[in-house]
């Protein structure tokens, strides 16, 4: 009898897997659990301001759960952080407690993912995120473009927001659309984010576009998530008001004060201004005389009362002679406490700008009396925009175990989100979305771990399918940095839109540190950049014993070789062959790897839904058709330095250079080359 129902659930199970899977379009990210479970919810005893957050709590649970009666709980534990939950067996159920309401919601969605991942909760679970502020950039424009963004256009519809006549319908679809990008952010631990580009338009700060954001708070406060906004230094001189913008002035701290006062009158819990200053044309303190310090404490002046902050960015770089991977620190660290203290140094995790592999900023470890927070760059500027796949746990876990998680104020997330219906554009890129909540909230997690959880939500538990995918993705970074730049190459892209390969660039007029030969510097010796002692000597930034291991060929990691050094072509690797070799044997694994994405992605079309699994198909063919070219450009182009061939044991180039330098993508920064453009003009 066991033996026959043995097999009769075989055969069931047979048939379900034959059954087509629900086609879906992503939209609902890795929040994918059906409604209508019935659950059992508790809301504590609160006073009715507190309700909203536990509100929501108690009715995600209540539409998703499936298990034992859940308690919601408002109680202080000194041994978590404000924010931190505990969710315990009961003898009646389970109990979520915290001492804040979005620490209780926190605590909810984490246990509908252990649900959803098919994860037993066998004990208590405590949590507590690493960092107060866990933020979002969104480098949106008020047109609705989006810089460096591959996912449609900005979600916030400032034609609306700024509408005095129109009025907020819960039922609409751009209203539904904002609460179903606070619950995604609330649902991975971000409780933060930035409205607008850090190239930011005055006009933010006027009264239509201020009440535009004070609708956009009232929608995403019951999730826990603060609006912040950047600010263009120069605003009090660009709206009209005032002759300058000298952040010593006293006309000029009162307009921001004012401003300030305005802006906490509509938004009390408004979270503060990121700002852009004296970079790539921006203005800031110093074209009136001022340090950095100066300009970002006036502003931070109008903030506190109202405790708000400043993130000041140190991505700085002016067109001298000095390396610009030395820039920032030259400028920043001599200001080493000097800051207030509720001013944020924000730092991009290398020292160049979100390149597929850097080391680390020196910055930090470079201020002790300086709170710093590290940037980091979901969207995929410079990693294929949203036709490459590339995980990107990998990278920031590379920077994480360099720089000590504790030295860290907080951590902001470049933004990969637009109105595209899965939200950012290539169905595995919001992965990285979802990596950079759970890394902000706890920097300690495996790349693994975060690219398991984020499979078992976004697709499914099948470990058919988890097993070899959850592969793929930790090995995609890396595939990426082979047939682009492999061996510490940096910023050899395209002109503009940074999408292809392009290191012979040469634009005329243009600085030499916006060109790739500033970066690669080969010639008829050898390539890369010299930054040792007896070169730019950015090696000295570093902590004396990493500085050491930088200086030095032979002890330099090679990933970060031609980062440090300029090598002879024929300059003798680990493995025992030649620089020339190494760099092609990495350029031929790139491509080589891309392709196996592809077939071990075709193996799971019985795992996936229709329209998910043609569109990621779609997107490999891109991505091994674009290895190709980098590889092929790359190879080709450094070989008329080095003048040795390709390795015969290797796959030929199967483009001619002449023919890949005319190639010319009519793309701009906000937008993704889809495959018919690229066939067009490979």
């Amino acid at each position: 009898m066991r033996s026959m129902l043995r097999s009769l659930l075989t055969c069931a199970a047979s048939l379900l897997f034959l059954l087509p899977l629900k086609a879906e379009d992503g939209s609902r990210l890795w929040l994918r659990q059906e409604g209508g479970a019935n659950g059992s919810a508790t809301l504590p005893s609160a006073n009715r301001r507190l309700l909203p957050t536990l509100r929501i709590a108690a009715d995600e649970l209540r539409q998703a759960w499936r298990g034992a009666p859940v308690r919601l709980l408002l109680e202080k534990n000194d041994a978590l952080a404000p924010d931190g939950f505990r969710i315990r067996p009961t003898a009646s159920g389970v109990t979520i407690s915290s001492a804040t309401p979005a620490g209780v919601l926190y605590g909810a969605y984490r246990l509908l993912a252990l649900q959803a991942m098919e994860t037993s909760l066998t004990g208590e679970l405590t949590e507590s995120p690493a960092y107060d502020l866990r933020i979002l950039n969104h480098w949106d424009n008020l047109d609705r473009t989006v810089e460096r963004g591959y996912a449609g256009r900005s979600l916030w519809d400032w034609e609306e927001l700024t509408d005095s006549m129109a009025t907020d319908n819960p039922s609409s679809v751009t209203y539904q659309r904002y609460v179903a990008y606070a619950r995604a952010n609330a649902s991975i631990g971000i409780n933060g984010t930035v409205l607008n580009n850090v190239n930011a338009s005055p006009q933010i700060l006027t009264r239509a576009y201020l009440h535009g954001v004070k609708r956009l708070a009232d929608i995403f406060r019951p999730y826990g998530l603060r609006v912040y906004l950047s600010v263009n230094f120069a605003s009090p001189m660009a709206l009209g008001e005032l002759s300058t913008a000298d952040p010593l002035d006293e006309d000029v701290r009162h307009w921001w004060k004012a401003k300030a006062d305005e802006i906490y009158r509509l938004i009390p819990d408004f979270g503060g201004f990121l700002v852009k200053a004296n970079s790539e044309g921006q203005p800031g303190p110093c074209d009136f005389g001022r340090t950095h310090a100066e300009g970002a404490n006036m502003l931070a002046d109008a903030l506190a009362p109202h405790r708000g902050t400043v993130m000041w960015r140190a991505f700085v770089y002016s067109p001298t002679d000095a390396d610009r991977a030395k820039q920032a620190y030259l400028e920043f660290q001599p200001l080493d406490g000097q800051f207030r203290p509720n001013v944020i140094i924000q730092v991009k995790n290398g020292p160049i700008d979100f390149q597929p592999r850097e080391p680390y900023s020196p910055l930090f470890g470079a201020m002790p009396r300086t709170p710093l927070m590290a940037e980091l760059q979901v969207t995929q500027e410079y990693l294929g925009h949203a036709n490459h796949l590339a995980f990107l746990a990998p990278m920031w876990r590379e920077f994480f175990d360099l720089v000590p998680p504790a030295s860290l104020r907080a951590v902001a997330g470049v933004a990969n989100i637009g109105t595209d219906d899965n939200w950012c554009g290539h169905p595995f890129a919001a992965a990285n979305w979802y990596a950079f909540g759970r890394l902000a909230w706890n920097p300690a997690l495996g790349s693994e771990a975060i690219a398991n959880e984020w499979l078992r939500q976004t697709f499914g538990t099948d470990e058919a399918f988890v097993a070899p995918i959850s592969q793929l993705m930790l090995e995609s970074r890396e595939a990426v940095v082979d047939y682009m730049m492999p061996l510490g190459l940096h910023h050899i892209f395209a002109w503009g839109h940074h999408y292809g390969p392009e290191p012979w660039c040469d634009i005329p007029g243009a600085r030499p540190d916006w060109l790739p030969p500033y970066y690669h510097r080969a010639d008829s010796i050898g390539i890369g950049f010299d930054r040792t002692r007896t070169g730019s000597d950015a090696v000295s930034q570093y902590p004396p014993a990493l500085a050491e291991l930088y200086n030095d060929p032979a002890t330099c990691p090679e990933h970060y070789l031609l980062w440090f050094h300029h090598l002879p072509w024929n300059y003798a690797m680990k493995s025992g062959r030649t620089l020339w070799d190494e760099l092609c044997r990495h350029y031929d694994r790139g491509v080589r790897q891309t392709r196996g994405f592809q077939q071990t992605w075709d193996a799971m079309k019985p795992y996936v839904d229709p329209d998910r699994f043609a569109d990621v198909q779609a997107r490999l063919r891109i991505q091994a058709r674009d290895a190709t070219w980098w590889r092929d450009a790359c190879l080709l182009y450094f070989q008329t330095f080095a003048r040795q061939p390709i390795p015969y044991d290797l796959e030929r180039p199967i483009h001619g250079l002449d023919e890949l330098k005319q190639v010319q993508l009519p793309i701009g920064n906000h937008e993704c080359p889809d495959e018919e453009l690229l066939n067009k003009y490979r």
